[in-house]
């Protein structure tokens, strides 16, 4: 089934290797320490640094920091905000007035980043608009539609290691760049010479850099307070422990918790915007070991939740004091799913419930939410994994001036959105109404834990669960590429001994049914990714990460009783571990 990686084709990628890594030490706009940084590094990490040109994923460009073209640094920025400059200006004439917005999550040089970022706008004749300190991404979301610009820059590697930042950028409707507007972007960058060789093309006139007025948090927090749905719950028993994992939510976060008058209690060690992440084993909410001081923290207080974002505040995970009175997480699936239950049973009651309204979620999302969102009469609309595919498709309607109403988006990797005056994930948003639903459950005596099982009662029994194997290097990302190319040419037949019935694939864009054997059309854009539904109606998808060297696996279960539910996930990776030989 897989077809080996071809020797010529490793010679191919050494040289390139060899001839960026001479091409940078011998340019003389590398400094002495940089050349000797060069020259301390051993093959593996060479390699590494300079086996690809950093590639913009699904949330912009996110690589490790250090010298290299596969790496984040001044030189990559600079040649990355050169090109967004030139495509603006080609997009929007009045682009260098609009201006952009940028902000920055706490990372290592993300301010020196934005700072630059700002600089070379404005010698571009581009006004740039800078917080005063970091912010996170959904407040840049919504700065830029504030201040009506006609783009952003959010300096962020969201929930990735402290060794990776990142790079964003946003359209004038505060959503990032979904692939059309990407291709004019890269096609501009392909025109322009190398990140060492690059000038900044200067415009006649300088611009200038304004530090954004405080009048953008307070709106920004005040919209997001108006998304409660039951204000008046009494709060003064229930205790909300709260962490931003070391990063940007932080003040926001405070504010609105307080303004609406919860009881929250932070985990201060994790309030520091420590670059390090000294404070936490993981910032990512998707890992266990992302909540172990938050559950420290409730057990001490007898807290009754604890909601934690990502550093850059757009992803957020939940735990929660069970009926078992053991402390439990809810996955990304679930905790949406409760979440929009929640959401949709109290508009309905509150008569707020729009006739036709709509859920947005993507492939790899567990098919429970759209269940919800149907016996409610809301329709759901399905997207690729990419949070600027829900942020687009709110626009066109926007624009369109017609057209289903937005209820709610969520992505299963811990991200949602109830309200679409922000154009991305909100972790601000979401916490807090994660906390009133829980609170909600709380003043009903239901643990949450009996409140999704309730759920899985009346809809079936759902488990998804999620698989990523990691390609380091140029070597293991060849390997991937290998993988998903005889993923496309020979598709899998059964897994576990289950029969696949039909099959997605989105690079030729073609949903094929192997019962009657027709194939038909998929309305999505291009992307390399697989996905195979069983005859019980369980999935598996297997797609590359966009932000990291790895492959994702996503498997959901659902069957009407909950007995070995978990099993039969484990024996499908199992399965494809072997088929795949990972």
């Amino acid at each position: 089934m897989f077809v080996k990686y071809k020797p010529k084709d490793a010679w191919i990628v050494m040289d390139k290797i060899e001839k960026n890594y001479e091409r940078w030490l011998a340019s003389d706009r590398l400094n002495e320490q940089e050349k000797s940084e060069l020259r301390a590094m051993s093959e593996e990490e060479k390699a590494d640094a300079f086996f690809q040109d950093a590639e913009f994923g699904t949330g912009g460009l996110r690589s490790k920091l250090g010298l290299g073209t596969n790496r984040i640094n001044k030189f990559i920025v600079k040649r990355i905000t050169i090109a967004f400059g030139i495509y603006l200006k080609s997009i929007y004439p009045d682009a260098q007035e609009r201006g952009v917005v940028i902000s920055h999550d706490n990372r290592f040089f993300s301010r020196e980043f934005a700072t630059q970022a700002a600089e070379i706008l404005n010698e571009e004749g581009i006004r740039a608009y800078l917080f005063d300190a970091l912010r996170p991404t959904p407040e840049l979301s919504f700065g830029v539609r504030y201040m009506k610009a006609c783009g952003g820059i959010m300096i962020t590697a969201s929930h990735n290691p402290k060794e990776y930042n990142g790079y964003k950028v946003y359209d004038e409707t505060g959503c990032q760049l979904i692939p059309d507007q990407v291709k004019g972007l890269l096609d501009i960058l392909a025109s322009l010479p190398n990140e060492l060789e690059i000038e900044v093309p200067k415009a006649e006139k300088k611009n200038i850099t304004t530090i954004l007025p405080k009048e953008v948090d307070e709106e920004y927090c005040r919209l997001v307070e108006e998304i409660q749905l039951n204000p008046d719950l009494k709060k003064d028993d229930f205790k909300v422990i709260y962490s931003p994992q070391h990063g940007a939510s932080y003040e926001s976060a405070m504010r609105v918790f307080q303004d609406c008058g919860y009881h929250i209690i932070p985990v201060a060690s994790q309030c520091v915007h420590d670059p390090a992440f000294g404070a936490t084993l993981n910032p990512n909410p998707e890992t266990a070991e992302s909540f172990i001081e938050g559950i420290k923290l409730a057990q001490q207080e007898k807290g009754n939740i604890v909601v934690i974002t990502d550093p850059d505040g757009d992803r957020c995970g939940i735990a929660y004091l069970s009926s078992k009175g053991t402390w439990e997480r809810f996955t990304g699936n679930e905790s949406a799913a409760l979440l929009l239950d929640y959401i949709l049973s109290q508009r309905k009651e509150k008569g707020t419930l729009s006739e036709n309204g709509v859920i947005y979620d993507t492939i790899v999302s567990s098919d429970l939410c759209r269940q919800i969102a149907h016996s409610y009469g809301v329709k759901a609309e399905t997207f690729l994994t990419g949070f600027k595919y829900i942020g687009s498709r709110i626009g066109y309607y926007e624009k369109l001036g017609k057209g289903p109403h937005f209820e709610f988006g969520y992505e299963e990797s811990y991200g949602c959105l109830i309200s679409p005056f922000v154009r991305d994930k909100d972790g601000v948003q979401a916490i807090l109404l994660y906390s009133e639903m829980a609170l909600w459950y709380f003043r009903k005596g239901i643990p949450l834990d009996i409140a999704y099982e309730n759920l899985q009662k009346k809809y079936g029994y759902h488990y998804a669960h999620t698989m990523a194997v990691y390609f380091e290097g140029a070597e293991g990302n060849a390997k991937m590429k290998e993988l998903m190319a005889n993923l496309h040419q020979n598709p899998l037949q059964e897994v576990a001994g289950k029969k696949i019935v039909k099959i997605q694939d989105y690079e030729s864009l073609t949903e094929t049914d192997l019962l009657s054997g027709r194939s038909t059309p998929i309305a999505l854009p291009q992307s390399n990714v697989v996905r195979y539904v069983f005859e019980d109606s369980s999935w598996l998808a297997i797609r590359p990460s966009g932000t990291e060297p790895k492959c994702k696996f996503y498997v959901e279960v659902v069957q009407k009783e909950p007995r070995d539910i978990k099993k039969r996930v484990d024996l499908i990776f199992d399965s494809l571990k072997r088929q795949l030989h990972l």
